[in-house]
């Protein structure tokens, strides 16, 4: 319900359901007219000619429906009314950043709940849906399900319930044992302590799915980290590592199998709201660079007290996956690792667009 308006200088206001009053930008209010000739509703891709427009237009008339639910606007270069519903100005009432996923809520091994965490494949095709699969990897940043049928199939089940098979240097889909012949340490059966993947990629994967096909070994835990929590043991035990490694950009590489890839960013990045957006850390993956040596140091001291937290068994969630069992993870948040093993263990895996994440969050009504 709209009501109370007024018509300033160069921008009008008025009072949304009951709240404090709200004003709006006349040049916001013509750019975001949802009128046909501003605005396509099916594409949803505005139409109008932004840099044309009058800066200092204003309407030639203002008023609100009779029952409030909609302001309407005369624009001296528009032959009809532009309507602005009361629910589309209440979600512009104030400055935002549309980017923005819900908060994490960090974990470490005694806070989290294993319970929290698990969830039956077969439940994924109920009514809800992917929604407690996409709640757990929100609140969380992972999730383990449960009886998954044990191929390659049940994999491209779950991505394409939250988007799309991601094509990579390793392929779309993917599986692998222990193979010492292939350049990269996830295909030994040593320790891999925790990490993210593709620190070596400007848009480093957003989720990652790994399946147990088969297990006839001995060890080979899974590990998780919670980089949200490491973040935030930094920021009030060592605030100026913290900041730090939120300042000093890191490289990472991946070089083989003609291949010679090369990004580089912060291991934690915090977007322009101070929300950490990204964890990015691959020790594994870091390429060789130099820094100013203030820098250098600096970094060291940073990965000295980064990769400590994440191999701190305080820290750590581990379980070892048994067939069936399929791990979906948040791979901007939580690092991931595997103890060392002995035997056999085939898994199948594939990654998801972090944007495909975000759009399915959304779909689902969970922002």
């Amino acid at each position: 319900m709209l009501k109370d308006l007024v018509l300033g200088d160069d921008m009008l206001s008025l009072s949304i359901n009951g709240g404090a009053t709200a004003g709006f930008d006349y040049f916001w209010l013509r750019d975001n007219a949802r009128d046909p000739e501003s605005f396509d509703s099916r594409s949803h891709q505005r139409e109008l000619y932004t840099a044309a427009i009058d800066p200092m237009i204003r309407p030639k008339a203002a008023r609100l429906s009779d029952d409030g639910a909609a302001l309407i606007l005369d624009w001296p270069d528009l032959a009809i009314e532009a309507h602005y519903e009361a629910g589309f100005l209440a979600e512009f009432s104030t400055a935002g950043n549309p980017m923005q996923m819900p908060p994490a809520t960090p974990w470490d091994a005694a806070s989290l709940d294993p319970d929290a965490v698990r969830l039956s494949c077969a439940g994924l095709t109920g009514n809800e849906g992917v929604t407690p699969l996409l709640k757990a990897l929100l609140a969380h940043g992972f999730a383990v399900l449960t009886d998954c049928p044990r191929d390659l199939s049940s994999v491209q089940a779950v991505a394409d319930s939250i988007g799309y098979v991601r094509q990579t240097i390793f392929g779309g889909l993917f599986e692998f044992e222990a193979n010492e012949d292939m350049a990269d340490s996830a295909y030994t059966p040593k320790e891999l302590r925790p990490h993210t993947d593709g620190t070596y990629s400007h848009d480093a994967p957003g989720v990652q799915i790994l399946l147990c096909v088969s297990y006839d070994a001995k060890g080979g835990e899974s590990i998780m980290v919670d980089g949200a929590r490491i973040a935030a043991a930094l920021k009030a035990d060592q605030p100026q590592v913290h900041d730090d490694l939120a300042r000093i950009g890191v490289t990472g590489i991946y070089k083989g199998d003609g291949a010679v890839l090369r990004a580089r960013r912060p291991i934690l990045r915090y977007d322009d709201s101070g929300v950490l957006a990204q964890v990015s850390f691959n020790n594994y993956d870091r390429d060789t660079v130099r820094l100013a040596d203030d820098d250098m140091r600096a970094l060291y001291a940073g990965i000295r007290a980064f990769d400590g937290l994440a191999n701190d068994p305080a820290m750590q969630w581990r379980y070892t996956l048994k067939p069936g069992d399929m791990l979906v993870f948040d791979n901007w948040r939580v690092l991931h690792g595997r103890g060392a093993f002995s035997g056999r263990r085939k898994m199948a895996g594939a990654y998801i667009n972090r944007e495909d994440f975000e759009s399915s969050v959304r779909s689902n009504g969970l922002i």
